[in-house]
């Protein structure tokens, strides 16, 4: 074998040898990257918000003060709100203190309860629900995460509500995407954005949840502030006083079903006789 061979014929062994020592990295590609980031970030946060135990909340009872807003403006003082939950799509609100008024959510149907009796929730009330509901923080972390098609993908460093924050956006199956903006020393949301195309002027909307004072309740952090956003402006703020989980709420609060149609005119009194 000639010099030049013998030169050749190592430099070959070489090659072959750095590539196949090569560092996984070095052949990961940036979306694999992004994707891999994202899982880490979003176990990271589950695991701060309470693991198992937070993943494993099957009720809860709440109650509390919530405040209204249009375009950013209160359009009210305050009221005294009680919130009971069946997880996944089970809600009750009643407000005031003496529960005047309530509205009870059950799967895909919505009804407001008065002393005038139960009535269905306007249709298009009840698809914003349903929206905030299918976007929810719960929903996103205990049910989106595990379905198939998913996609996640770490967007870098953002600021939110003047912190630093980790964003990571989650996509389902259906293209359906949602940012999460996570402390990066606590992993605890921060905020979380959602856009939909609005059906009427197929404009683009966008609603923010921002989460604040959270606090330890049975092994679950759980935010006492929330505020939700609508295009950049305040639409609704909820403190909560008092919250406990998995005490076993009573189904009977859910079960109720409309008695009358607020919409439909009444019939014309009898003719007197």
């Amino acid at each position: 074998m000639t010099k030049r061979l013998v030169i050749i014929f190592f430099s070959l062994c070489l090659l072959a040898a750095a590539q196949t020592t090569a560092s996984p990295s070095a052949t990961q590609s940036p979306g694999d990257e992004s994707t891999a980031k994202a899982k880490s970030l979003i176990n990271l946060a589950i695991q701060a918000l309470g693991g198992n135990a937070y993943l494993n909340i099957s009720d809860s009872s709440s109650e509390g003060r919530t405040y209204s807003f249009h375009h950013g403006q209160s359009t009210s003082t305050g009221l005294i709100y009680f919130r009971d939950t069946k997880y996944p799509d089970k809600e009750r609100i009643d407000l005031t203190k003496k529960r005047d008024v309530s509205y009870v959510y059950v799967g895909d149907h919505g009804f407001e309860v008065t002393y005038k009796g139960t009535a269905m929730i306007d249709p298009k009330a009840l698809t914003e629900y349903i929206r905030r509901r299918r976007y929810s923080l719960e929903w996103v972390l205990r049910r989106w995460i595990n379905e198939p098609g998913v996609a996640l993908f770490y967007d870098g460093s953002a600021i939110a509500e003047q912190k630093q924050t980790d964003q990571v956006t989650i996509m389902s199956a259906q293209n359906e995407a949602v940012t999460l903006y996570l402390d990066p020393d606590t992993h605890l949301p921060v905020k979380k954005r959602y856009q939909w195309r609005d059906p009427a002027d197929r404009e683009k909307d966008v609603e923010d949840e921002v989460y604040d004072n959270y606090k330890p309740v049975q092994g679950v952090m759980t935010p006492y502030s929330v505020t939700r956003y609508y295009n950049g402006d305040m639409s609704n703020q909820r403190f909560i006083n008092a919250i406990n989980y998995n005490q076993g709420v009573d189904e009977a609060k859910f079960a109720v079903n409309a008695t009358y149609d607020p919409n439909r005119v009444p019939p014309p009194p009898a003719p007197k006789k």
